[in-house]
């Protein structure tokens, strides 16, 4: 099958067109053929080897996340899928590799592709769905009445996080560009923060949560506008000890990992707050719930660019350049 595979980690000119074999069917697997693929920042960090720590991969790989298409085959074990489903899925992080033609997903890692996307729009839907739907419902189980502020609203995770918290009955704060305010005031936004003119910490305090996809400075000042007791969730880093845990680094990892978080944690505990990393794990069940508030109308996707498959390196060129407003998606087939 044709895909896009990296030999060695690396730049932009490490991504190459090959031949790969059709993957293997396992027992609970199901073999997808694949119309439309996501693409995310989490590709140009794998490629370039930011993971390889913690996502210790056998080159070549083929990259990708995010996927929607139709079920060719399944295992022997598989009972909630057959052949000619439209499906979509974020892999399991061990078994990515979506820019080709197939792949073979486990079936808790699959659902139903909402009814009222195209493969297009579901495929731009499920690494930053789920990490919106994880940091916020799962491990905040954020509530009606209480505050958050999402950092970069008009990324793909912000756009999902924005809509998902009003859903929850939130009130939400965002910062985005100055071109972007009233966009993302429509997303649902009740408090609209110009980065390049205003700094958010002046702006919002007493918080009780703060999704964080920046680290660094904005981490650290996130950590201040939050009231006693409340949270930061991180998907930009620094990786915790409690994330190396869940994983199952080895020893020397979780090590590295808790010098890395030290700082932020202990600013943290001084601060009366906490800090967390939150890396997104594939989950069937929550695409079907993720799925289901799209199709009542609670959720609406945004894509900014569609590439044909022959041009997915320029397709991870454009992300990895960080102007995107919105999503961008692969067109495989």
């Amino acid at each position: 099958m044709k895909a896009f595979v990296v030999d060695r980690y690396g730049g932009p000119d490490v991504v190459r067109a090959g031949e790969m074999p059709d993957p293997e069917v396992r027992d609970n697997d199901v073999l997808v053929e694949i119309h439309a693929a996501g693409v995310n920042q989490l590709d140009t960090k794998i490629r370039a080897g930011e993971f390889k720590r913690i996502l210790p991969y056998h080159l070549p790989i083929v990259l990708g996340n995010d996927l929607a298409g139709i079920v060719v085959r399944v295992g022997s074990k598989v009972q909630r899928f057959q052949p000619g489903d439209e499906v979509y899925a974020r892999p399991d992080k061990d078994r990515i590799g979506t820019f080709a033609e197939r792949i073979s997903v486990h079936e808790d890692d699959l659902a139903l592709k909402p009814r009222s996307l195209t493969m297009e729009e579901a495929a731009s839907v499920p690494v930053v769905a789920l990490t919106a739907w994880q940091a916020l419902v799962e491990r905040a189980n954020l509530r009606k009445g209480q505050r958050v502020l999402i950092q970069a609203g008009s990324g793909g995770v912000g756009i999902i996080a924005i809509q998902l918290a009003k859903h929850l009955g939130a009130t939400v704060a965002t910062t985005t560009s100055t071109e972007n305010i009233d966009w993302v005031k429509r997303l649902g936004a009740d408090t609209v923060i110009d980065y390049k003119r205003d700094d958010f910490e002046t702006v919002v305090h007493d918080y009780d949560l703060v999704l964080d996809s920046l680290g660094g400075e904005t981490l650290e000042k996130s950590l201040r506008v939050l009231k006693p007791g409340g949270k930061v969730i991180g998907i930009g880093g620094p990786p915790d000890p409690d994330f190396a845990r869940e994983i199952g680094s080895p020893w020397i990892v979780r090590q590295v990992m808790r010098v890395l978080s030290y700082r932020t944690r202990k600013r943290a505990k001084r601060l009366h707050v906490s800090y967390s990393f939150l890396f997104m794990r594939a989950n069937g069940e929550q695409l079907r719930e993720i799925g289901a508030l799209i199709d009542a109308g609670a959720i609406h996707l945004v894509v900014d660019r569609v590439f044909p498959f022959e041009a997915t390196k320029e397709a991870l060129a454009y992300v990895e350049r960080g102007r995107a407003k919105g999503k961008v998606v692969i067109a495989v087939r």
